[in-house]
Formats: structure tokens, C-alpha cells, sequence
């Protein structure tokens, strides 16, 4: 058995048992069974418990998109729908550990400021994508909150996002085209 394989199985474990129990009441020597280790490797990997979901944060998808990827210029509905979408298509490979973790953020500090961190790079490429579309020219408050607002509506949508089609991108196009819209509204004129 290799470190990384051992490694491997002890996380695949330990997310499959969180998800299943919670956290607080899964015991490190059941990650170890399910995971066909002795005990002490799992000790040896992630010295705390809770290092197990440090570690299991960091297997959540990179959200960082390149604004060239999904900017049309000219286009905001259109660029933001794009970043939507690919948002998405991401984070529907890790929908159980997206889950476990929003889950396990309302008692873990570690957890919570992950997120808290995850999310904070989300307003941040809303707010590039928003600026790449419309070439600037927008008051520089109107983009912060627009960034914010279009960052917490994904962050609920994959907070409570089922494992299921449920969540229709249609649903989500009003929102789109509303803050489109209402920074349309307010640019600079040309």
C-alpha cells in the first residue's frame, strides 16, 4: 500500500462516515476500518480529527475561473450566466462533500472559515467577470454589491442543492438578468 493510496482511502473514508453520521459522532477507528488501515496511520496522516476536515475542504473543486473563459464583452447577462454555469458544472462533482462541509460549518471554525474564504474568492470573480463584460464605466459600489448579492445567491444555491435536478438554471436566470439589468442601468454613458 502506498502513503498516497492510504492517504486516499483514509479521506474517501472519513467523507463517506461524516456524510453518513455527522462528524462528532463518526470515531477516527471506524475511518480506519472503512478504510482498511490500522488506526494509528489515520493518527499518523491527520494528527486531530478535525485536520480530517481541513483536509476534506481542500478536495472541494477550485472555484477560480478565468474571466477570459467565460466573459463575452459587451454581454453581462450573457458572462454572468456563463460563470454560473461553469460554477456549477463544477461544483456538481462534490455535491456529498459540499454538503457534509456546509453541514459541519455551523460547528467547526475550520470548516466555516474555509468556506467563509471560498466564498470571498466567489465575490471576487463575480466582481472581475462583471468588469471584464462591461469594460468598467460602473460605480465602483454598485459592483461590490452586485459581486456580493450574485455570490450569495450561488453560495445558498449550492448550500442547499440536492442530489437531484431539482435546481433548474432557469430558475436562476431572473436573477441574472436582474442585476445584469441594474447595472446596465447605471453605467457610464459612452
Amino acid at each position: 500500500m502506498t502513503e498516497d493510496s492510504a492517504k486516499e482511502r483514509i479521506l474517501c473514508a472519513a467523507e463517506a462516515l461524516f456524510a453518513e453520521s455527522g462528524f462528532d459522532a463518526t470515531p477516527t477507528s471506524r475511518i480506519a476500518e472503512q478504510a482498511g488501515v490500522p488506526k494509528g496511520l489515520v493518527h499518523y496522516y491527520f494528527r486531530h480529527k478535525s485536520d480530517l476536515l481541513t483536509a476534506l475542504v481542500e478536495r472541494l473543486p477550485d472555484e477560480r475561473i478565468e474571466p477570459a473563459v467565460v466573459v463575452v464583452p459587451g454581454d453581462l447577462a450573457g458572462s454572468l450566466r456563463r460563470l454560473v454555469r461553469e460554477l456549477d458544472h463544477r461544483f456538481s462533482r462534490s455535491l456529498g462533500l459540499s454538503h457534509l462541509l456546509w453541514r459541519e460549518a455551523d460547528t467547526h471554525h475550520v470548516v466555516r472559515d474555509a468556506l467563509h474564504e471560498r466564498f470571498q474568492v466567489l465575490v471576487r470573480q463575480v466582481r472581475a467577470v462583471i468588469l471584464a463584460a462591461t469594460g468598467g464605466g460602473l460605480p465602483s459600489a454598485d459592483v461590490e454589491r452586485a459581486s456580493g448579492l450574485l455570490a450569495r445567491a450561488v453560495s445558498h444555491r449550492h448550500a442547499t442543492a440536492r442530489h437531484s435536478d431539482d435546481d433548474l438554471p432557469a430558475e436562476f436566470d431572473g436573477e441574472l438578468t436582474f442585476i445584469a439589468d441594474a447595472l446596465s442601468s447605471k453605467a457610464a454613458p459612452a
